[in-house]
């Protein structure tokens, strides 16, 4: 960041509220939800990504893209399948800003 960046800076606080664990991995809102990931990588390590609700919606994205986005933002970097989407442990929830 440079001191000519300054006053484009942005700063907000999301409360995020109402955790729930789904089954399926596509049983959220773009839009409403945020959305928690926990998945298995390649060399066999848990790892977690996330994303605030707000953040699918400004990208465009659809439920698969937003997944792939997160696996890859989690550092999973195999050949995405739907097999392997559907071991995801998807935890959903609201932000407030």
């Amino acid at each position: 960041m440079t001191r000519d960046e300054l006053p484009r800076l942005f700063c907000s606080v999301s409360l995020l509220t109402n955790f729930e664990d789904v089954c399926d991995y596509l049983d959220w809102e773009v839009g409403v939800h945020g959305i928690r990931i926990e998945f298995i990588n390649e060399k066999g390590s848990k790892r977690t990504a996330t994303y605030l609700p707000e953040v699918a919606k400004e990208q465009g994205w659809d439920h698969i893209q937003t997944i792939d986005s997160l696996l890859r933002k989690g550092g999973y970097k195999a050949p995405i399948t739907n097999e392997f989407r559907k071991t995801i442990k998807l935890t959903r929830y609201h932000g407030i800003l």
